[in-house]
């Protein structure tokens, strides 16, 4: 049974003063959520395993939501794992590693909308025999995001914010991952992020491929006119 963990402890700051009152994965898109949009995607393509990584500051927040929304989220076994306080979208996976078993497991931002086959990108993770994989979306300008430099599906390194991005595909805040990639990293710093200290470390053991859907959809909804073309367009 495949699970998936949605990281949903970000402060939000960008959205702010509304992330003062709401966090971030709870402002809605067409009257919903935008975590019950990624509940109900991940619910899709199989996954009815779902632990939410979240901020003890929101404990409340999310306990409030998933009483409100009981009935939209039933099929799916939600549970959910507090920080302290934020370590980043890597640092927190400690309080998750139990849960997570051995086998692959999903990992997906949860303030983001997606629709993107995560059947295709298992069986390709599986078919590649790698430890992890990251799906990148097609964007119209690359240069704001991290852009993979790839050999084939394999990739080489990461380039955050390039000038001259090699492509126009970016890291869409989506992952396979074998969990015992997280045995042994040290945690002991304040902050650790998938995007800076992990995949990096795997481009450059060759541990690290690439899932392209050309098709796939990702709105990104961390300013306010990002989260209003998402309202308007999802």
């Amino acid at each position: 049974m495949m699970k998936a963990v949605v990281l949903v402890g970000g402060l939000g700051t960008r959205l702010r003063p509304i992330t003062f009152e709401i966090p971030k994965p709870l402002i809605p898109v067409k009257k919903r959520p935008i975590l019950n949009h990624t509940i109900a995607w991940l619910r899709r393509h199989g996954i009815s395993e779902v632990a939410l990584l979240a901020s003890r500051a929101h404990a409340e927040d999310f306990r409030r939501w998933e009483r409100a929304w009981a009935d939209e989220l039933d099929g799916v076994k939600i549970t959910t794992f507090f920080e302290e306080k934020p370590r980043g979208t890597l640092g927190g996976l400690p309080l998750v590693r139990a849960w997570m078993g051995s086998g692959p497991v999903v990992i997906s931002n949860g303030d983001d909308l997606k629709d993107f086959d995560v059947q295709r990108m298992l069986a390709h993770h599986r078919r590649l025999g790698g430890l992890a994989t990251v799906a990148l979306f097609r964007v119209p300008d690359a240069r704001p995001y991290g852009v993979p430099v790839l050999d084939g599906d394999r990739v080489v390194d990461f380039l955050e914010k390039p000038d001259v991005p090699p492509s126009d595909y970016v890291n869409g805040g989506l992952y396979v991952f074998d969990p015992v990639i997280f045995d042994g990293l040290d945690y002991t710093k304040n902050e650790l992020m998938i995007e800076r200290d992990l995949l990096p470390m795997l481009a450059k053991r060759g541990q690290l491929f690439a899932f392209r859907d050309a098709e796939a959809r990702c709105y990104d909804c961390g300013t306010l006119e990002r989260w209003e073309k998402a309202m308007r367009e999802w």
